[in-house]
């Protein structure tokens, strides 16, 4: 069997990641005013022994009001870094798997109900709501509360806090950041002009849409040491006419690196209800496949992808440098031991594990 090309190592910035197997955030709404809770400690231990090549953190508000809800973990103060502190410390006894984080702010989509109680947006007044903030006053459902459009103090304010949690997330040893600029969250309504109406210099062109992504990823980028991994997650397009294009993703993704930026990891949508996706295995791939071929920088592919030879064939035939797992992972937590024994390749496990291997597969594991 020809050496698998999934599990080959990648260099992320200063970071060299063992396989191509990146664990995508995945919101869990299980914090406790932003701070991480014991839920948290058992979700990423869980996935802390799957043999991916990095781990990442989910969605993590730089402010209260960025959170998508009222139990999302944030980053924004002493005690929400202290229990994040806690849940890492519990991760690295046990594990040395790299570890990301995603900041984010989810502007006009923030002060909803956890996802299992309806997901709706809860109104100002009401204890778990808050006002929210985004590009322009349009608001996300027609039945949402209209967010404030951000002023000028407001853009310095969300611009620094992404900056604030970046140097927070380098002191508690977390090994990369992403930027989230998908899903419809605050930076990517100032990239569409579906929900971008300004007239100042950070909307009309696109240009000015891709500004305060701009100001924000060279404020991280300035807050961390030299060679520290930052990368940028968005969409490839809005899936609505009128809306954000693979063509405007691939300019932004040449700016991107152009600053420094270390991956770029490609979804889709989020942005608009009206989105029309054609959901189906490797339905987001061309995307990827999009930017691979006008940026030099690794590029991350996300999106049903469940199956070994799936994964193998991305990477294999260069539509991206790597695969993301999200929900395939949650359902089968050692979805890549079983893609490694399919494709003949090894993973890192705890000694605790190693007596587990198949006798089918007697190379397949490896102590870490």
């Amino acid at each position: 069997m020809p050496q698998s090309k999934l599990f080959e190592p990648i260099t992320i910035g200063g970071s060299t990641i063992a396989n191509r197997i990146v664990i995508a955030p995945m919101c869990q709404y299980s914090a406790v005013d932003g701070k991480m809770t014991d839920w948290h400690l058992m979700h990423l231990g869980t996935l802390a022994q799957s043999g991916a090549g990095i781990l990442t953190i989910e969605a993590t508000g730089v402010v209260p009001e960025g959170r998508i809800t009222y139990a999302d973990v944030g980053l924004w103060d002493d005690e929400t870094e202290a229990a994040m502190a806690r849940v890492l410390k519990g991760l690295r006894d046990w594990s040395d798997m790299p570890i990301a984080i995603q900041l984010a702010h989810a502007g006009r989509k923030a002060s909803c109900a956890k996802p299992w109680d309806g997901g709706g947006q809860i109104a100002p007044e009401d204890g778990n709501g808050w006002q929210t903030v985004s590009a322009s006053n349009l608001p996300f459902a027609a039945t949402d509360n209209p967010p404030e459009a951000l002023d000028r103090a407001g853009l310095d304010r969300v611009r620094d806090a992404f900056a604030e949690a970046a140097r927070r997330s380098v002191r508690l040893g977390i090994d990369a950041i992403q930027i989230h600029a998908a899903h419809g969250y605050l930076l990517h309504q100032f990239l569409s002009p579906i929900s971008n109406n300004r007239s100042d210099e950070y909307g009309g062109s696109l240009e000015n849409r891709m500004r305060f992504l701009l100001e924000v990823f060279e404020a991280v980028r300035a807050a961390v040491p030299n060679g520290y991994p930052v990368t940028v997650r968005v969409s490839g397009t809005d899936w609505v006419e009128g809306g954000w294009t693979i063509e405007e993703t691939v300019a932004l993704a040449k700016a991107l690196e152009a600053r420094g930026c270390d991956a770029i990891h490609i979804s889709s949508g989020g942005l608009d209800a009206g989105q029309k996706i054609p959901v189906g295995p490797n339905y987001q791939v061309p995307l990827a496949r999009a930017v691979k071929q006008a940026v030099s920088m690794p590029v991350v592919a996300v999106g049903l992808i469940t199956e070994a030879q799936q994964a193998e064939a991305i990477i294999a035939t260069g539509d991206a440098d790597m695969i993301a797992v999200a929900r395939t992972v949650l359902y089968d937590p050692r979805w890549p031991w079983h893609v490694a024994a399919e494709l003949g390749a090894s993973v890192a496990v705890a000694p605790q594990y190693l007596r587990c291997q198949p006798s089918t597969h007697k190379d397949l594991f490896k102590s870490a």
